[in-house]
């Protein structure tokens, strides 16, 4: 088993972690089951394997064929809005392009706030301006877990089998196409055996899928830019530039 406790000022993350299981419980034994909660604590089972970040499996693409079906499964959860989730949707928006729209103009600001480059931020608005039409796409809005990359996806060590996942604080409400470039972004990068393996799992994708899925990589990179320089974090900052500037020069 695995004890949660919650110090008062997260409490939202309990509510948060119980609402999103519970629209996984169908998937069974590859997410967390709730076995106990209280006003400050909950008890979940414990999956079974370890971080598949820390596996070397035999099949790599036959690894990322199981993701692409768990993130399937996930997306099979549709959501009545566009948002960030906690046990509820916050500050819902209708359809994909306004919730898009919103999420890389507050990004931006935060950028130039946190002085980043301005000729890369001005680049990135017009990427984002030109490109803005992919947005508009008719998808409806689905569960997001919105962080599925290799450390928080459970695999045997021996066999590279994937046991579960876990780690459910950033889900959202949006297109399914985020959770696919995001896991390309923190995991896949250039690794056409990954993603060969992911998509084939998945199964079928709009026409667009490629250059949708660009522009939402540009975001997961403005966003993880964002959060770690407004830490101080500054380890990763140049190179998430230039994995920006590589998108937007493209």
């Amino acid at each position: 088993m695995i004890a949660k406790v919650y110090p008062p000022e997260v409490a939202w993350k309990q509510a948060k972690e119980l609402h999103v299981y519970g629209l996984l419980a169908d998937l069974g034994p590859v997410v967390p089951r709730v076995l106990e909660t209280g006003e400050d604590f909950t008890v979940f089972t414990m999956l079974a394997g370890g971080p598949l970040s820390e596996i070397d499996p035999p099949d790599r693409r036959a690894t990322y064929v199981e993701l692409g079906r768990l993130l399937a499964a996930v997306h099979r959860a549709g959501q009545p809005a566009y948002g960030y989730l906690t046990d509820e949707i916050l500050d819902p928006l209708p359809d994909n392009a306004q919730y898009m729209r919103r999420q890389f103009a507050a990004k931006l600001r935060e950028f130039e706030a946190l002085d980043g480059e301005p000729a890369l931020h001005r680049a990135m608005h017009e990427y984002v301006e030109t490109h803005g039409v992919l947005v508009d796409a008719t998808t409806a809005p689905v569960l997001c877990h919105n962080d599925f990359h290799e450390g928080n996806v459970l695999a045997d060590p021996a066999t590279g089998r994937v046991t579960g996942f876990v780690d459910v604080e950033n889900a959202i409400a949006a297109d399914p196409l985020m959770d696919l470039a995001k896991t390309q972004s923190y995991s896949i990068r250039d690794d056409a055996a990954k993603l060969d393996g992911l998509l084939e799992g998945y199964g079928e994708l709009p026409p667009d899928w490629r250059e949708r899925t660009t522009l939402y990589r540009l975001y997961h990179a403005l966003e993880l830019w964002d959060w770690f320089a407004s830490i101080g974090m500054t380890t990763h900052l140049d190179g998430l530039a230039r994995d920006m500037a590589g998108i937007v020069e493209s």
